[in-house]
């Protein structure tokens, strides 16, 4: 067997003798940035402000998030405020001025904020759409003022509004993906809920369709966790709370 060169023996002690020499120190690991997000979700009889927060960590190239907390909106709905537009914003104030607390400063100007007004709004961009135009404008005006990135304020259909909620119960009910033993995302293995959304003046049914040929126009496609949705409503007009009230008046009477 040949020996090694006396050079080559000479250099690896040398490079031993250095590393022993040298002062190590732990490499430090950049801890997961937290970012946050402000949703305000207008509905007809109040406004409720929601912040989210979530690191970079995704699944299947969607974000994971969480609610932290939520600041509901003193006084009605923004729908009842198209006959004085201008008092829609004093009423955002105070929840506005929480989340600024809530969230830290420096994240402020990266802070998503974006405003969805759903039934009662739509209904009044049909019957009154000059004045619907004007209280959107006050709310933007209102929203633009504040130091987080806004990014619109917008009259939901009902087929989004719906998606939405659908989304929401789903992800709650971890559907989506689930966490394993070691804490890592791993997709969930489970069939999705459909949801039952009871409303005032109306009752919506919204489920999944499996197949793709038999997806409604109306429908709304969505990829989530790497995986399409096609998502249809079914909408069942006078099926509401109100109506289920004067049919119990009705019958006491």
């Amino acid at each position: 067997r040949e020996l090694l060169p006396p050079w080559l023996v000479i250099i690896a002690g040398l490079t031993g003798i250095m590393l022993l020499c040298i002062s190590t120190k732990d490499v430090p690991i950049t801890p997961l940035r937290t970012k946050y997000g402000i949703i305000l979700d207008a509905g007809p009889s109040h406004t409720i402000l929601f912040i989210y927060q979530w690191t970079t960590t995704k699944a299947n190239k969607t974000g994971v998030i969480r609610e932290c907390s939520s600041c509901p909106v003193q006084g009605l709905g923004v729908s009842n405020y198209s006959d004085s537009p201008q008092k829609v914003g004093k009423s955002l104030e105070p929840c506005l001025n929480w989340a600024q607390k809530e969230i830290p400063a420096e994240q402020h100007s990266q802070t998503p904020l974006y405003l969805g007004a759903t039934a009662s709004k739509r209904q009044l961009n049909i019957t009154h759409p000059i004045l619907s135009d004007s209280l959107l404008a006050a709310l933007t005006v209102a929203l633009k003022s504040s130091p987080f990135d806004f990014q619109g304020a917008q009259i939901l259909s009902s087929p989004e509004k719906e998606a939405f909620n659908w989304v929401a119960v789903n992800y709650v009910l971890e559907n989506f993906f689930k966490y394993d033993w070691r804490g890592q995302l791993v997709p969930s293995g489970k069939g999705m809920a459909g949801v039952l959304s009871v409303g005032g003046t109306s009752t919506q049914l919204t489920s999944k369709v499996e197949e793709e040929n038999q997806a409604p126009k109306e429908g709304v496609r969505l990829q989530l966790y790497g995986q399409t949705h096609n998502v249809y409503t079914r909408h069942c007009p006078c099926h509401g709370t109100d109506q289920l009230r004067r049919r119990l008046l009705s019958m006491l009477i």
